[in-house]
């Protein structure tokens, strides 16, 4: 253990201050908001400098799209309703008034997938990969390609143990939700990249 020179006053080491109501001993409070705050000041200069913004909400070239993904994908459900809050944009859902918007979103894939990836030495499950693939394209109604069919991809890994299997499903589906997330803003970003139709 390192040993303090003592002070002055007493058993203290030097630097520190015997509280009179405890008895212990205490290092002197320093300036350190000054610092503090000429550090954050630093740093937001800095970010500024270089050009750095927070995201903003997309802006879309369009007003109206129609999603065509199937009646039950959760992914289609999430980018539908995300969209609805964007700025300006309105989500015709009826497949009847298709031609009434001004952009389409043909979703040619929308998939998950679990493959195994690890196996201990007698041959049972591990590890897994959770997948989540969305195929699309964007359109006008009339035909005019906006943006060439995509493929976008998210994986996790998940470990397993069979001893643990429901907390490893709710594990499993949190997963796919964020993976799911993930994507419906990578896609939000592709769809604002479109500048005009």
């Amino acid at each position: 253990m390192k040993a303090h020179p003592r002070s002055a006053f007493g058993d203290a080491p030097s630097g520190f201050a015997l509280s009179p109501s405890r008895g212990r001993h205490q290092r002197p409070r320093q300036g350190g908001s000054a610092v503090a705050r000429a550090l954050v000041l630093g740093v937001a200069l800095t970010l500024s400098a270089c050009g750095f913004e927070l995201r903003q909400a997309p802006h879309f070239a369009f007003s109206t799209i129609y999603v065509g993904a199937p009646a039950g994908s959760s992914l289609g459900t999430e980018l539908k309703r995300t969209i609805a809050f964007s700025d300006g944009v309105t989500v015709v859902n009826d497949a009847a008034r298709l031609d009434s918007a001004q952009v389409v979103l043909d979703v040619l894939a929308d998939q998950r997938e679990k493959v195994v990836v690890g196996l201990n030495a007698s041959g049972q499950v591990r590890e897994f990969q959770l997948r989540t693939r969305f195929r699309f394209k964007l359109r006008t109604p009339q035909g005019k390609e906006l943006i060439p069919e995509t493929e976008l991809l998210q994986q996790r890994d998940i470990s397993f143990n069979e001893s643990a299997v429901l907390a490893k499903e709710s594990e499993e589906n949190l997963l796919y939700r964020e993976m799911q997330t993930d994507l419906v803003q990578q896609l939000m970003r592709r769809l604002a990249a479109v500048k005009s139709l």
